[in-house]
């Protein structure tokens, strides 16, 4: 199978139907969560997902949403952004949303948005975080979000750190060896933060055990457009551009 996996849309519709687009045919679509939040067009990428029957975790963008949580802890733009797209979202968006995992084992699998130790909150950003997420995963690979920065985690029991972390680049292939347990991150697709603006996913092929990055240009433009129409954050609209 081919599983396009896909994290952090942040109701980016143009930047998610050109990742689909450059998928081609798939088998599935997982993501990641925060599929809303920040961007313009939270009710149809919420739609797009749903009628691509995508296997999908809740983030911490989903959650306020809807209400589930408060903004308390985003900061001034992410808040104004997320209240905003709650006004947006019709009854049975908030509904599919709130029904949401916060994680979901498929096979070799675990989904989640943050980490296992903390699903929609903690950034796997450093060893310890890592280590904590290994802790609680059982199957052999995990993918993850939230960092907008795709990254793969290789568990090491004879390194000191205990892991290996790392940045994939555009076009990398990963080899799923169940030798070593991974934690993969596919970076963000409507709000990268690795210095690069374009759209960042990966092509998980279950036959080959492979997991490919890929980075795909959108018209940020048509994006940020929508953003200035709506009366969304400026420093939303501009952090598009330079991926960060």
């Amino acid at each position: 199978m081919r599983i396009a996996v896909v994290s952090d849309i942040h109701a980016n519709l143009v930047a998610l139907e050109a990742v689909l687009k450059h998928a081609g045919d798939v088998d599935g679509v997982w993501c990641m969560g925060d599929s809303v939040g920040y961007g313009p067009q939270p009710g149809e990428c919420v739609a797009r997902l749903r009628d691509a029957g995508a296997l999908w975790v809740a983030g911490n963008h989903e959650r306020a949403a809807t209400g589930a949580i408060g903004v308390e802890e985003f900061n001034s733009s992410a808040a104004a952004a997320a209240l905003w797209t709650r006004g947006q979202l019709s009854h049975d968006d908030k509904t599919h949303l709130d029904a949401l995992p916060e994680t979901v084992v498929e096979g070799d699998f675990t989904l989640v948005h943050g980490t296992l130790r903390w699903p929609i909150w903690e950034y796997l950003v450093d060893e310890e975080s890592a280590l904590g997420h290994l802790a609680l995963q059982q199957t052999p690979f995990g993918f993850v979000g939230h960092t907008h920065v795709p990254a793969i985690v290789t568990e090491m029991s004879d390194s000191p750190q205990g892991c290996d972390m790392r940045r994939l680049r555009d076009g990398e292939t990963v080899t799923l060896d169940s030798q070593a347990r991974l934690v993969l991150n596919p970076g963000g697709v409507g709000q990268p933060r690795d210095g690069d603006k374009r759209a960042s996913y990966a092509v998980l092929d279950t036959s080959a055990g492979t997991f490919t990055l890929h980075r795909v240009e959108y018209e940020i433009a048509i994006t940020q457009g929508l953003m200035e129409d709506a009366g969304l954050p400026a420093r939303l609209i501009e952090r598009l551009a330079i991926g960060r």
